[in-house]
Order: structure tokens, then C-alpha cells, then sequence
């Protein structure tokens, strides 16, 4: 481990011209441009506003890295300095600056931190041309709630002036200690703690044999932040065979791809699998390691149906073997974990996107698992989504069963009933349009009731709404719900994580129970209903899309 010192730092007091006005975090953070983040003083208004916001900077320790895309040693290095103008003992940074956000999250709890700051735009595109994210998370390692993100964005807008020190660069090629005047700098390997983490969760030995024999598996890390800890875990620890584990460099501009593991963007994986023989078992994360794709032999399986499978089998990984307290899944998200808590006897809750709505039923110990369409899952091991812990949550599952993936799903649906279910993205379409599409469709909801839908009747049809069984806290304006008679829906919102246009998400969703057809095309099975929303909604005209961008 190598160690510097830096002489007293000068302290530079820098004024704006004029306050920026448009740094309002969205659901995970501050997204824009790699070019926006790149205008003078536009990432250092913004951390600003966040060190003066964030409780205990004075003397305290902050996790800091980011998923590697173009600008994150940049931002450490600015980030640095700035923390150290503003007081802070200690920073912890990753070397490389390769901190994926689960292991952000564990860090911060493990090390007692004040919080962190992540650098990502999780899913979005990298590079010059792509764009850039900053994220704070907080002392319980998950996302800081809305009243930390209002105050950050309260702060920007009357912003004259920040302070930052002259130093050095510190070297991030290799774990040391340094410091910056009175705040040491700790460079450690990222990789190393959420390794043992997830060796504590889970049988390592079991899955190592499952892996052994004859059970080819493919991770694609997409050239973003996973490729280092799927490395040690899959080719190291498990003994998966070289190359198991593909596009595992982090890259700047993640290899000119997107890294959104769905079937549309890790589209060389899905064929592997979904075309292929040679393979039993698939898996992609994202950006930042948060999310997850799971594919099997000639099987996807759909993100709603991965965390019902996960609750239903919990018992088979060591770190759940007494049960669970309860689940929960965000509102778009299938009902198939409803139907699998209800025969467990346990809570689930319905909260509205964002993670940091899960944070507070895990804190209060209400929930064990939780999970949402978008390729999210998790549980209460950390305070984020994480992509390769319930990677090795599905291997630990096979490990026990001895079956194929298709086969757990076959038995899954067998039991529960199955929720057939897509989501349908049209993505950058022009603001303008997606709002008025939006505001349309919302006026319309209180005359909708009882009118005919898709052969169905609607029962209901509201603008979600959410009180915080903790802390009382109302959430409102959280996507708009047209219910079916026969417990059907389709939900459509619009995205607050692009920073081109706007994204209109339609979710669709159809039970057939155990007696039913339980293997059907879900497009074929959805059709009626993607006709009669695109109908209601008037989709093609307002968009002037004639079909979805990504289908999931």
C-alpha cells in the first residue's frame, strides 16, 4: 500500500456569474450530459449544494466512485478537493474510481460513513456524446429521500459561490493512503468488501459445484462497472472458465454500447441463450451494477416474475433460511410477488419508483426482499438494487433444485398462476408531446370508470398515490392506473431518468391463473391491451412512433 502527504492546500473561493437552475435530482440523482457536466462550474454548483446539505460533513468519512463512464476521475479528483475545503475527515475511494452502487452502498454501512456520492447515470450511454450522473446516498447506504434532494435543489438556484483547494491528483492506480491537507484519502480495492459480503449471503461451495458440472453460464458486464467483481466472483471464486464473464473491461464509453441489460441493448446475450444450446444460464447488469438481466436455456425471465421466483425459493440461500419479514415492489411492477407473499403468510407493499421507498420499510425491518420492473432487485444486505447479488441468488436457487430455469418457471407458474406482463418504452420523444399525451390521458381518468377496455370493464383508474407506513409521508403523481375488472391494468409514466426528451413507459399486466394457458407469447397475450392503450392514449399520433423503442 503506498502513502503521500500533501503540503497545506490553498483554499480558493470561486464565484458564479449566475446560480444554475436546472440541477433538480430526478429519482437517482443529478442526470445530464457528459457535455453539460463538463461547463464551467456546473458538477462543482452541485456538489456544493450537496456537502452543504448532507448532515456531518464537518469531520465526517464519505464513500466516493463511480461505474467509470467518461468524467468520473475528473469528478473524484474535483469532489476531492472539495471535500476537503469543506471539512470532511476522511474520503474512501475505490481504485480506479470503479465503485459500483451496491458496493457503495455497502461500503457507506460497513464503514459507518455520512453517506456517498456515486458517479453514474446507471443505464444510460457513456462517453463525450453520452451523459453523466452524480448521486448521494446517505447514512443508511440508500438514496437520500426527496427532502435532502428539494434542499440540494433549493440551494443551486440561489448558489453565488463554492470553495474547493489547489492539490495534487491522487493517484487511484493502486490502494495507499493519502491526504489532502487534514482529510486523509484512502484508496482501497472496491471489489474486496462486497466479495465477502456476498460469500456471507450465500453457498458458495454449492454454487462452485453446480458450476462444475457441465453448466456452461455467460455474464455480460457491457463494458461497465460489474466486470471486475463478476470476474473475481464468477471466473475466481466459482471457478466458471475463462471468458464466462464477457465485455468484463470497464470502458469510458462502456464499448460505444448502452448498458441497459434488456433484451433490446445485451441483445449478443439474449441470442446466446434464447437461440442458443451452449449455454445454461445468462446474466447482464447495467451501468453502475444495480440491475440485473436473467436468462436461461431458450427462457427470459421477466424482472417481475425473477423477484416473485426469489421470495418463493428464499429459504434455499443461507441468509434467508428462517424466512422473510416481508417484500415489496414498486407500483408498476407485476402482482406475481402478491400472489407469492399471500401464500407465505408475509406483508407486501406497493410503493411508488425509486428505491429510496424501499429504504425505509428495510430500515424499520418490514421487508426482506424487494424489487421493481426495471430490472431491479434486492434485499435487506444493503440499501440499493444489486445486480450480482441476485445473479448468484438464481445460481444459489439452481444449485439446490438441480433444474434448468425454464423448469423453475414452468413449476412457479404451475403454482401461482401467471402474470403475463411487458413494458413497452418509447424513449426521447419530444417533451412537449409526451406531456400532452400525459395530461390527456390524466384528465380522462374520471370519466373511464366503468367504460369497455379491451374486452374487460374499467373498475378504476387513478394517478398513484403512496403514504409511508413509517413515516407518514405522502407521495403523490406517481404514474396513471387504468384497473380492469378481472384484476388487469396498464400504467403509464414518464420517466425521470433520460436527458433527451422524455420516456413514455406503458406497463401492461394480465393474471391467468394455474388453470389457465400458462405459456403463451406475452405480446400475444397482451395484444388486446397494447391495441386498446395505444387507442385511449392515441400513441402513434402524439409520438409519431409506430412501435415502442424497447420492449421488455
Amino acid at each position: 500500500m503506498t502513502a503521500s502527504a500533501s503540503a497545506k492546500p490553498t483554499h480558493t473561493l470561486v464565484r458564479l456569474d449566475a446560480p444554475f437552475t436546472d440541477q433538480k435530482p430526478g429519482t437517482s440523482g443529478l442526470r445530464k450530459s457528459s457535455t453539460q457536466f463538463e461547463e464551467p462550474h456546473y458538477l462543482e454548483s452541485f456538489i456544493e449544494a450537496s456537502l452543504r446539505t448532507l448532515p456531518g460533513v464537518q469531520g465526517g468519512t464519505l464513500v466516493l466512485g463511480g461505474d467509470g463512464r467518461y468524467g468520473n476521475r475528473r469528478a473524484i479528483d474535483v469532489i476531492l478537493r472539495m471535500g476537503a475545503a469543506h471539512g470532511l475527515s476522511k474520503v474512501i475511494v475505490t481504485t480506479g474510481g470503479i465503485l459500483s452502487t451496491p458496493a457503495a452502498s455497502n461500503l457507506i454501512r460497513q464503514r459507518q460513513a455520512i453517506g456517498g456520492i456515486i458517479l453514474s447515470a446507471s443505464h444510460n450511454p457513456g462517453g463525450p456524446d453520452g451523459d453523466f450522473g452524480v448521486k448521494v446516498n446517505g447514512a443508511n447506504g440508500g438514496p437520500t429521500p426527496a427532502s435532502f434532494t428539494d434542499a440540494v435543489y433549493e440551494c443551486t438556484k440561489t448558489l453565488e459561490e463554492y470553495t474547493i483547494v489547489e492539490a495534487a491528483a491522487i493517484p487511484l492506480d493502486a490502494p495507499g493512503l493519502h491526504s489532502i491537507g487534514a482529510m486523509q484519502v484512502e484508496v482501497i480495492d472496491g471489489v474486496d468488501d462486497f466479495v465477502a459480503l456476498m460469500q456471507e449471503l450465500f453457498n458458495f461451495d454449492q454454487i462452485r459445484d453446480l458450476i462444475r458440472s457441465d453448466f456452461p453460464l455467460a455474464f455480460d458486464a457491457m463494458h461497465a462497472v460489474t466486470g471486475p467483481y463478476a470476474t473475481r466472483l464468477f471466473e475466481g471464486l466459482l471457478g466458471a472458465p475463462a471468458g464466462s464473464v464477457r465485455n468484463g473491461v470497464p470502458l469510458e464509453d462502456f464499448g460505444k454500447g448502452h448498458p441497459d441489460p434488456n433484451l433490446t441493448y445485451a441483445h449478443e446475450l439474449a441470442e446466446l441463450l434464447l437461440e442458443g444450446d451452449d449455454y445454461r444460464f445468462g446474466a447482464a447488469c447495467d451501468g453502475d451494477g444495480d440491475r440485473n438481466m436473467i436468462l436461461g436455456q431458450r427462457c427470459f425471465v421477466n424482472p417481475s416474475d425473477s423477484l416473485a421466483v426469489l421470495t418463493a425459493n428464499a429459504t434455499l440461500a443461507p441468509a434467508y433460511a428462517s424466512g422473510l419479514a416481508g417484500v415489496a415492489r414498486s407500483m408498476p411492477t407485476s402482482a406475481a410477488v402478491d400472489v407469492v407473499a399471500k401464500e407465505l403468510g408475509i406483508d407486501c407493499f406497493e410503493t411508488p419508483t425509486g428505491w429510496k421507498f424501499f429504504g425505509n420499510l428495510l430500515d424499520a425491518g418490514k421487508i426482506t426482499l424487494c424489487g421493481e420492473e426495471s430490472f431491479g432487485t434486492g434485499s435487506n444486505h444493503v440499501r440499493e438494487k444489486d445486480g450480482l447479488w441476485a445473479v448468484l441468488f438464481w445460481l444459489q436457487i439452481l444449485a439446490e433444485r438441480r433444474c434448468s430455469v425454464a423448469e423453475i418457471m414452468a413449476e412457479h407458474w404451475e403454482r401461482f398462476g401467471r402474470h403475463y406482463y411487458s413494458r413497452h418504452d418509447y424513449e426521447a420523444v419530444a417533451s412537449e408531446a409526451a406531456h400532452g399525451l400525459y395530461d390527456r390521458l390524466e384528465a380522462m381518468l374520471p370519466n373511464l370508470v366503468g367504460q369497455p377496455f379491451a374486452g374487460r370493464t374499467i373498475s378504476e383508474a387513478d394517478n398513484f398515490s403512496y403514504t409511508d407506513p413509517v413515516d407518514g409521508s405522502v407521495t403523490t403523481g406517481q404514474g396513471l392506473r387504468i384497473l380492469l375488472d378481472d384484476g388487469s391494468r396498464v400504467v403509464v409514466r414518464l420517466s425521470g431518468t433520460g436527458t433527451k426528451g422524455a420516456t413514455i413507459r406503458i406497463y401492461l399486466e394480465s393474471y391467468v391463473p394455474n388453470s389457465g394457458d400458462l405459456n403463451q407469447d406475452p405480446q400475444v397475450a397482451l395484444a388486446e391491451m397494447i391495441s386498446a392503450i395505444n387507442d385511449l392514449a392515441e400513441i402513434q399520433s402524439r409520438t409519431g412512433m409506430d412501435r415502442p423503442t424497447v420492449i421488455t
